[in-house]
């Protein structure tokens, strides 16, 4: 774990950022005793095409008129 007060994290935090972003904690200090911890934000990817592809199965038959609707037709 990382301490730092603040003045200093002001004129480091291009380096904290990285820091926290290798996966190591930074914690920064104010002098009046409360603390923050930098944490790295996961991504939230976009899906992509054919990303589900096999998680599923449709029926040989799906498009196939309905039983039930044969007096409508």
């Amino acid at each position: 774990m990382y301490t730092v007060q603040i003045s200093e994290a002001l004129l480091q935090l291009d380096e904290l950022l990285h820091q926290a972003a290798a996966g190591q904690e930074v914690v920064i200090v104010h002098p009046d005793g409360t603390a923050v911890r930098l944490v790295p934000v996961e991504p939230k990817g976009q899906p992509r095409f054919g990303s589900a592809r096999e998680l599923f199965t449709m029926a040989d038959d799906f498009d196939k008129p309905l039983d039930d609707f044969a007096a409508y037709q």
